[in-house]
């Protein structure tokens, strides 16, 4: 009867794989560990612990971060926090800012490290949820002895990053829990959770970013967190990260300027179609706003009665 490997002796086997490294995230990452980080997966190792000066630092350039997550967080909370799991905030260098936990639950926890001021990068302890979904700037379920450390495989994470108004990775959003009856069905529907949890964050921040610009949908992303910023000239501010893969989007595009009825629509309009489109917006809005008092709204555009009635009928507006 052929003997099961260890944890230990099933990571360099994997390792030592290069196309399972292609193929899992999970094998990339643990490669990473060893030939990357140096790292040991039978060491006896906890997350290192930033000081208490490196700590603040850490919450105050998160501090806007914390705030626009908190009701999000509060309520994933709310609805998994009683069966055993916590929710961890930590910054891009896997430094835990802020986390949820049930009194009954947290010693297990903070002896695990799951705590603020401890470092969950992949440099620090391995594969694992947050510091690999930082790694691969991507969601990801660690599930038990998918953690490169053996201390960490009674463990299990759903995490997702997210991002800030310019689509760069900005923290990661974790659930973990230390259950042994937790399905990967049951993972499955945590990590929707946490996922849909980061793209209300995501969209939080970027609505606060571009406060007092237009903020469109984009419908063909098919995603709640695929939006733009639109100033009063119809040009793009700022896109989400889903926004600007949907649309081709990148800083140097958005820099030029580019009009959103361009980028919104499948085939780009004539310069004279868009001017047409503006005047026509103009007089209607004059009309509505004068309630079709043609010669009210003719003196609020500053134009003779007998013009407007021209412009209306060369635009064929009602």
């Amino acid at each position: 009867m052929r003997q099961e490997l260890s944890h230990t002796e099933r990571v360099y086997s994997t390792t030592q794989n290069k196309a399972a490294a292609v193929t899992s995230p999970v094998a990339a990452s643990w490669s990473r560990c060893v030939n990357l980080y140096n790292l040991q997966p039978e060491e006896a190792r906890k997350p290192y612990q930033v000081d208490e000066a490196v700590f603040r630092e850490a919450r105050e350039r998160m501090e806007r971060l914390i705030g626009s997550s908190a009701e999000e967080v509060d309520r994933l909370y709310q609805t998994i926090g009683r069966s055993g799991c916590c929710i961890v905030l930590a910054d891009t260098d896997g430094i835990v800012v802020d986390r949820r936990g049930a009194a009954g639950d947290d010693v297990e926890f903070r002896a695990l490290g799951l705590w603020q001021q401890n470092v969950w990068s992949e440099a620090s302890v391995g594969t694992n949820g947050i510091g690999t979904a930082l790694a691969d700037e991507r969601s990801v379920v660690i599930h038990r002895d998918q953690h490169f450390m053996s201390a960490n495989i009674g463990l299990s994470c759903v995490t997702a990053p997210i991002r800030d108004h310019l689509g760069q990775v900005a923290a990661a959003l974790d659930v973990s829990t230390c259950r042994n009856d937790v399905s990967e069905m049951t993972l499955a529907i945590l990590s929707q959770a946490v996922r849909d949890a980061a793209m209300r964050v995501e969209s939080n921040l970027f609505r606060q970013a571009f406060n007092g610009a237009r903020i469109v949908v984009v419908p063909q992303a098919n995603s709640m967190s695929a939006l733009i910023a639109v100033d009063s000239d119809d040009l793009i501010l700022g896109a989400t990260r889903a926004a600007r893969q949907a649309l081709k989007l990148d800083d140097g595009t958005i820099a030029q300027g580019v009009p959103a009825a361009d980028v919104l629509r499948e085939t780009r309009g004539s310069v004279i179609s868009d001017l047409e489109d503006a005047e026509r917006a103009a007089l209607r809005r004059a009309l509505s706003r004068a309630q079709g008092n043609v010669s009210l709204a003719a003196q609020t555009l500053g134009i003779s009665r007998a013009t407007l009635h021209r412009k209306i009928k060369r635009l064929n507006l009602q």
